[in-house]
């Protein structure tokens, strides 16, 4: 058994009395179906003519007489209905006898479907759940690899691929083999002779369609692959739509898009083409046997005489209806090699390992006391070294200014404070407690996040603002605004805070929600405040309505700030000046000026890039 398809198997748990009942409607379904062709045997020895009269009722002798018995006890009936009533009436009998048969087996058909769509649809629902969660738990380190094209991929294709292909699997062992095994069991019945005939043939025609339907699974691994991709080209073309056109470069994404369109195309085809093949194929080779079986079979009725004709056109019905259940099992087992690759995508994210979580008993701290400590910090990106040997401590209510050039290790400190990536060696503490022994979500707890970037939500700005405490009340809301220096703004929108922001907040300038980002921490109201370079994207009028709105919020807090303009930190108890991963300088903005140094420096160019 494929390991794929063993890992599915828990997914099926919640759902084990559908997949029973499934299998016990599609046993009933298959056996009735077998029953319903043998129905119409009766209707064409009436309207022939041909009922033998047998005025005694037959005795069972035994196992190896089933067959003479079940024939001589059928034409007993005929012949006691007979002599009762007109044939008119005997006719109708055996009619009715046939639409029951065929209405019990479409009942069961449709119970067996009813409940494998509880099924599909209750694994679809807790896989996609359970890939959701996977997401949404895995490091920030884990993104800066992958495209985020791929993920939904995966998250959204795939995992339908694996809804639709899989559970023709159930059919594929249960409801199709169980037609063909009944009614091969009731054709030996008919005529040894003609059924080993069929048997031949079988095997050979498996073989053939096995054959067509080799390597698909790889061509559909690949053409998934592709459709990942093309998610992502269309995620970063939306994202970053006005570079695009104020650069000119649509030529340029609109040929990287066709390329990648047309790859899909003829993967695409390559896979239909053998999909498509499956049913005519399956339907052309089983047509043929049916051909030489009439040619065979019709011998043995007109020449040798050996065979009844009524019971030849049972035959023949039986053998057609061992067609529609094995082009069914060539299809699903195309079905089940594009499900096994798409399986193959959802695991590979399932199964990744998340290294940044809680320990076992991890400690919960809810409070912060005395101080942050950083000691002997070693940090790289891959092969990358980032911060070498740092040291620092940022002690309760002590703003704290992290200044220095691009890719000098700043915006680290706050990946490694918040775990967003674990330090390679060293320790960071919060009252000399290893963060790595708290709790995640209380440590996260204890911080407030305001980055470079604004991430905002295509939600009201309550919505957004709301994210770190839920049941906050509309009052609250609004004093975190004013404090953020953004209610100002806020409430001469159309609803209020109440007012949809667009995707990533986009109907608001950049200095607008930067504010918004900071009423968010504002609100959570947590001890320890980082800001990432929380004013570097913003232009002169609107840093000063942020720059307000961060005196406001780093008042009785302890503050961590990694600066880009010197007017974000002329006022921080501690300067701490950084050059390729080290601490070069630190002290006060006056005591730094004094020295002279590559502080002096950055802010006589008066930019900290």
């Amino acid at each position: 058994m494929d390991k794929n398809l063993i890992k599915l198997i828990p997914y099926t748990k919640p759902y084990q009395s559908h997949i029973v009942w499934n299998v016990v409607y599609n046993i009933l379904y298959a056996l009735f179906s077998t029953i319903s062709m043998l129905t119409i045997f009766p209707v064409l020895e009436v309207l022939f003519g041909k009922t033998k009269k047998i005025l005694k009722e037959p005795v069972y002798k035994g196992i190896g007489t089933i067959k003479e018995f079940g024939s001589d006890f059928f034409y007993y009936k005929i012949a006691a209905l007979t002599k009762e009533n007109n044939i008119q009436v005997v006719l109708l009998l055996v009619v009715l006898v046939v639409i029951i048969t065929f209405l019990f087996k479409n009942l069961f058909n449709y119970l067996a479907s009813h409940h494998i769509m509880h099924l599909k649809n209750g694994v679809l629902r807790d896989l996609r759940r359970s890939m959701y969660d996977k997401i949404v738990e895995l490091p920030i380190s884990y993104y800066s690899e992958k495209r985020k094209g791929d993920i939904m991929a995966r998250m959204l294709g795939d995992v339908n691929e694996v809804q639709n292909s899989f559970f023709s699997i159930l059919e594929l062992v249960v409801k199709e083999p169980l037609t063909i095994i009944f009614a091969l069991v009731t054709m030996f019945f008919i005529s040894l002779k003609l059924t080993l005939f069929v048997l031949i043939f079988m095997p050979i025609s498996g073989y053939i369609i096995s054959k067509v339907a080799k390597n698909l699974r790889a061509k559909s691994l690949e053409a998934q692959r592709e459709s990942g991709f093309l998610i992502s080209i269309v995620d970063e073309s939306l994202g970053g739509l006005k570079v695009i056109k104020s650069y000119n470069a649509e030529t340029n994404f609109k040929g990287k898009f066709n390329k990648s369109v047309t790859r899909l195309l003829d993967l695409s085809n390559s896979i239909g083409r053998k999909n498509n093949l499956a049913t005519p194929l399956s339907e052309f080779l089983g047509v043929t046997t049916i051909a030489v079986l009439l040619f065979y079979g019709g011998n043995l009725v007109l020449v040798d005489k050996t065979l009844n004709g009524s019971a030849f056109i049972v035959y023949l019905t039986l053998a057609f209806n061992i067609l529609t259940p094995a082009k069914a099992i060539s299809k699903a087992l195309y079905s089940v090699k594009n499900g096994l690759a798409a399986a193959e995508r959802v695991f590979e994210v399932l199964e990744v390992d998340n290294t940044i979580t809680s320990k076992e008993n991890a400690i919960e701290k809810n409070t912060f006391e005395t101080a942050i400590s950083l000691k002997n910090i070693n940090f790289k990106y891959e092969d990358e070294t980032v911060l070498k040997d740092f040291s620092l401590e940022v002690k309760k209510g002590q703003t704290v200014a992290l200044v220095g050039q691009s890719g000098s290790g700043k915006s680290t400190i706050a990946n490694l404070l918040t775990r967003f990536y674990d330090v390679n060696d060293g320790t960071i503490s919060i009252d000399g407690i290893n963060i790595k022994d708290l709790n995640l979500q209380s440590l996260r707890g204890l911080m407030g996040l305001v980055t470079q970037d604004s991430i905002l939500f295509n939600d009201s700005i309550k919505g957004n603002v709301a994210i770190g405490k839920l049941d906050a009340t509309d009052d609250e809301i609004i004093q975190a605004l004013k404090i953020a220096n953004a209610y100002e703004f806020a409430k001469e929108l159309p609803n209020g805070i109440h007012t949809n922001i667009g995707d990533s907040g986009n109907k608001l300038s950049g200095g607008q929600k930067q504010r918004l980002s900071i009423a968010r921490a504002v609100l959570k109201n947590p001890p320890i405040m980082i800001l990432d370079e929380a004013t570097s994207a913003l232009d002169t009028e609107s840093e000063k309505f942020v720059q307000i709105a961060l005196e406001n919020m780093m008042q009785n807090r302890t503050s961590i700030v990694i600066a880009h303009r010197l007017s974000t930190i002329q006022k921080a108890d501690k300067i701490v000046v950084m050059q390729k991963g080290k601490i070069v300088e630190q002290g006060t903005h006056e005591e730094l000026i004094a020295l002279n140094g590559t502080y002096n420096k950055l802010v006589t160019m008066q930019s900290f890039e």
